[in-house]
């Protein structure tokens, strides 16, 4: 699959964005999920942030597919998911 950038408002929280797009001609929607997680709520505290970013997407909704991982900062990490069709 093709990927292209949409700009999308600051992240401060929980945000859902539905994408409608039309491949030659035929229309197509698919929903985002961006999620903020926080360091400290790590399912299974470490000082690991590659096994915390693991736990996170593994114990995340089986209806949502990992999409993107964001830029971390010392807080927190956003994590986008798409919806599974």
């Amino acid at each position: 699959m093709g990927i292209i950038g949409i700009e999308i408002p600051q992240l401060n929280e929980e945000q859902d964005i539905e994408v409608e797009v039309r491949v030659n001609g035929i229309k197509k929607q698919y929903q985002y999920r961006v999620e903020i997680f926080h360091w400290d709520d790590c399912p299974y505290p470490t000082e690991d942030r590659v096994e915390c970013i693991r736990q996170l997407v593994n114990g995340y909704d089986k209806n949502w597919d990992l999409a993107h991982i964001g830029l971390p900062t010392d807080d927190y990490i956003p994590i986008t998911f798409r919806k599974k069709r």
